[in-house]
């Protein structure tokens, strides 16, 4: 069962060595579990995206540089996320400020081949038995 995504939820990069938390502006004024929900345009580098640490994909061109300048050997540098296009799918069925929202069964993409994915929606349920 997918989660909706809200505000510090928290995300990996395929290429990164850190994870980051997922920042949300309160918009929307809609809430998931006490904090601002998530839509699929929450993507914006450094706003929405924080660094993920160090990058390690080759296709970075500071990635690209630093191996190449250490003949050869993969050298990992500082992560600046480039997303461009919107998480994918989303929940088009759940619409938050026109907006498709968030699940944590989405990806995105950034542009130097990593695959961002969240590894928790920010928000539990409690089940009582």
């Amino acid at each position: 069962m997918a989660n909706l995504v809200c505000m510090g939820a928290a995300m990996q990069c395929s290429f990164g060595v850190a994870p980051s938390s997922l920042v949300v502006l309160p918009q929307n004024a809609v809430l998931a579990g006490g904090a601002p929900a998530a839509t699929i345009m929450d993507n914006a580098p450094i706003v929405n995206i924080p660094p993920f640490g160090m990058c390690s994909s080759p296709s970075n061109p500071t990635v690209a540089a630093a191996t190449a300048a250490a003949l050869g050997v993969l050298t990992p540098m500082p992560c600046v996320p480039v997303t461009a296009a919107p998480w994918t799918p989303g929940v088009p069925t759940v619409m938050i400020g026109n907006m498709p929202a968030l699940n944590d069964q989405s990806k995105l993409m950034c542009n130097w081949g990593g695959v961002i994915q969240i590894s928790f929606a920010g928000q539990a349920t409690v089940q009582s038995s």
